[in-house]
């Protein structure tokens, strides 16, 4: 996780809508004025990122909009900003940022980035501004390393919650089920917990499907990581949980997994009653 402090910027009266791309190559930034990358942990499933604005002028510069570009993410909309940042150490602008360009053939490397942005420095009309990021940026490669190691286990099997679970007192019980989709021998070594589920199974190794086999269930059996008020109000990724996994003997890669919606209800409803709550 990447921890952020975030600044406060004075806001202007709304301009209207964001001005869109503009024509020709951008300029450069006003001097003083510099942006960095961050990622709160909540931003993680929402697929957000956060930018850091650093003014170091007594002038105010208003961000109408702010977008990633680079060729290792798809690019989205500009996300709309309407902020004015005065001298700072660092105000934050949240931005979606698009899915990994990944390939079959194995991890991409990353490619030059910039956060383009229409800015105006004081009463300067708007001008479409990029800020060159410093490469490689770590935050991105990152991310293009872990969306990418996933989407090269998702060529080969399907990992999902199956649809059977048993409470048991303080244990929920059920299958992984992994489901074949591409070849190779497929081996799962590792299943972690979340910040509200520990994770237990057989063996030192979660399971095996062999390049013959079509579909395998693991059994695995869920329990309350933590009982506390603030862990159940502040769950940020509850749900999401790593599966550790390598083709053909290749390099382990991490797959997130997710249960669908019927079941996290249930898995909350279960928890709060093994940890007591509601009683």
């Amino acid at each position: 996780m990447v921890v952020l402090l975030s600044g406060c910027g004075a806001s202007e009266p709304s301009p209207g809508p964001s001005p869109g791309p503009s024509p020709g190559a951008p300029s450069g930034p006003p001097a003083g004025v510099s942006v960095t990358l961050g990622q709160w942990r909540s931003d993680e499933p929402a697929h957000r990122l956060q930018v850091a604005v650093r003014n170091t002028r007594d002038t105010p510069v208003y961000f109408a909009d702010v977008q990633l570009v680079t060729p290792s993410f798809r690019t989205v909309p500009a996300s709309r900003a309407g902020a004015a940042i005065g001298r700072t150490e660092r105000t934050d602008l949240p931005i979606p940022y698009g899915a990994a360009n990944c390939s079959p053939d194995g991890l991409p490397k990353l490619r030059p980035a910039t956060v383009v942005a229409h800015l105006r420095t004081g009463s300067e009309p708007l001008r479409r501004v990029a800020f060159e990021l410093p490469h490689p940026d770590p935050l991105l490669a990152r991310l293009l390393r872990d969306e990418c190691s996933e989407f090269l286990i998702k060529q080969a099997v399907s990992i999902a919650f199956g649809q059977e679970w048993k409470e048991s007192g303080r244990v929920m019980r059920g299958d992984l089920v992994v489901t074949r989709r591409g070849p190779g021998t497929v081996t799962l070594a590792t299943m972690g917990g979340t910040t509200h589920y520990n994770v237990a199974y057989d063996g030192r190794r979660l399971g095996l499907l062999r390049a013959a086999e079509q579909r395998l269930e693991v059994p695995i059996e869920l329990t309350p990581a933590r009982c506390d008020g603030h862990a159940f109000g502040e769950a940020k990724k509850a749900f999401q949980f790593p599966v550790r996994a390598r083709i053909d003997g290749g390099e382990e890669r991490v797959v997130v997994v997710a249960p669908p919606k019927a079941l996290r209800d249930r898995l909350i409803g279960y928890a709060f009653r093994a940890c007591g709550f509601g009683r």
